[in-house]
């Protein structure tokens, strides 16, 4: 498959596949057509040496600065320089690839007014697997990710680094060795590579598809749990789910369900009340929390797929109207929410997760376990820390559930008055979503020892879930340090292979 940038609206999907090289990108045959008008009405601007935002003008609190019409280019230079004041670590590789397709994208709209150049310079970047190096901290989510934009930039005018196996180096030699000219900036071409929301967005792309997988497999580690703790299935019963319609929670109750079908161990106590009455919350109630998750995460991916058609440059060009338009498109208020509630819902995936391993692990309520799943209680501890291990993890992600999006500190003296955050939001987000991924793992991973201590054969699928955690965790017979098998099953979740399950 191969993407293709014409301005037209973007998927979630067409993104990640990007963002991971697993499509390629070119641009559409209609681009420059579509492109033109705008482009011609900044050059009429610039020839009738009219006063606009961001062409004629200063940027920010210095929007009130007239520039003369001979310097309007060397503005565009001088504009992507000073705003690379990013700081921190580099973000990743995919991150990169889909701000620069997100940005090319919105840039063949045809509302920006730059010359299709700019929109082929970004797509042979990413055709040619040319990652800029853009640092992680400095946006606030308002004109735009500002700070990482211009560090995403400067790469197109043989400036700034790119990253390579050795590490960041300067990018035109890189550029040179691709068969790539650094572009000569045109008035307004500058600020549009640095207006718009994109940053945000990327981060939002990925950690949707990242968050839908963690759901399908807090999904199976929970119906791996039930048969370990010998649970009951009836929680997951259509009838109970159809009476309380919400789309996440039916498709959870039916994806445990699914996975428990046909279960011996279940079967062995189905209608043995005296056995126990009713399970806990975090067995019993998984359907409406994983559900509520996956309503979250439906949410935050209808509002990035809206983002993925809109148009967030400033100035807009609106060429049919020959007029030009400052306005707030940029602001990434409706992006900040989004990441803040999907960061919110994940921890709960988390937290409920926990809850879980640490009822496999207590003998008191883990129907018959081994204390800690270990071989030999009290000379072996088992997996007595992984619970600590979790707990700690979901401590650290409650934090980081603080939503960003209400934390705005004015920018550019006064000018950016209100802030979204949003990137700050994206950020911890993505952290949060790394977290949770070894929490579900800590659950996968007592399960599996858990349900081998029964005498019973599990479903067909908890033992094709059980079976993908023995192909990186080999089962416990003596104490060893936990800790890289659960980074193994976090890699293992992040795949996506139990959602293939």
């Amino acid at each position: 498959m191969t993407v293709v940038v014409d301005g037209s609206p973007l998927s979630i999907e067409q993104v990640v596949a990007v963002a991971h090289g697993v499509e390629d990108v070119v641009c559409g045959r209609d681009l420059a057509a579509r492109m033109a008008p705008a482009r011609a009405l900044v050059e009429q601007v610039i020839a009738d040496d009219e006063t606009v935002y961001g062409i004629t003008t200063g940027f920010g609190a210095l929007a009130n600065t007239r520039i003369p019409t001979a310097r309007a280019g060397e503005l565009q230079y001088d504009l992507l320089r000073s705003h690379a004041a990013g700081v921190g670590p580099l973000l990743d590789r995919p991150v990169v690839r889909a701000m620069l397709l997100c940005r090319a994208r919105t840039l063949a709209q045809g509302y920006s007014g730059v010359r299709p150049d700019v929109v082929r310079f970004l797509v042979d970047m990413i055709a040619n697997d040319i990652v800029p190096a853009v640092p992680s901290q400095g946006s606030v989510g308002a004109s735009g990710d500002l700070a990482p934009f211009a560090h995403l930039a400067l790469p197109l005018i043989g400036e700034g680094m790119v990253v390579t196996p050795e590490g960041a180096v300067a990018s035109l030699p890189v550029l040179e060795a691709a068969g790539l000219a650094p572009l000569e900036l045109e008035p307004k071409e500058g600020l549009s590579l640095l207006n718009g929301t994109e940053g945000m967005l990327a981060h939002g792309c990925l950690a949707v598809h990242r968050a839908r997988v963690l759901a399908d497999a807090a999904d199976a580690a929970c119906a791996l749990s039930v048969e370990a703790l010998l649970g009951s299935s009836r929680p997951f019963e259509p009838r109970i789910h159809d009476l309380r319609p919400h789309p996440g929670q039916i498709t959870s109750a039916a994806r445990i369900r699914r996975l428990l079908d046909g279960s011996p161990i279940g079967a062995s106590h189905h209608d043995d009340f005296t056995h126990k009455v009713q399970d806990a919350y975090s067995l019993r109630c998984a359907p409406q929390v994983h559900g509520a998750v996956r309503d979250t995460i439906t949410h935050a991916a209808n509002v990035f797929t809206t983002e993925l058609g809109a148009v967030v440059d400033n100035p807009i060009v609106f060429a049919r109207d020959g007029d030009v338009v400052s306005g707030g498109n940029f602001h990434g208020q409706p992006l900040a929410f989004a990441l803040d509630f999907l960061a919110i819902a994940i921890t709960e995936l988390g937290s409920i997760s926990e809850r879980r391993t640490d009822r496999l692990l207590d003998p008191e309520r883990s129907g018959g376990l081994t204390p800690f799943l270990a071989t030999e209680p009290g000379v072996s501890s088992g997996y007595m820390l992984t619970q600590s291990t979790a707990a700690a993890i979901v401590a650290e992600n409650r934090v980081l559930s603080h939503p960003a999006s209400v934390e705005s500190i004015p920018t550019s003296g006064l000018q950016e008055d209100h802030v979204s955050m949003g990137w700050g939001a994206a950020r911890k987000l993505d952290t949060v979503i790394t977290n949770t991924s070894r929490v579900i793992a800590v659950e996968l991973m007592c399960a599996s020892q858990g349900v081998e201590q029964r005498p019973l054969p599990t479903a067909q699928g908890t033992a094709a879930v059980h079976d993908a955690v023995r192909s990186v965790c080999p089962p416990l017979v003596e104490d060893r340090p936990p800790g890289p098998d659960i980074e193994r099953i976090a890699d293992l979740i992040e795949s996506g292979v139990l959602s293939e399950l």
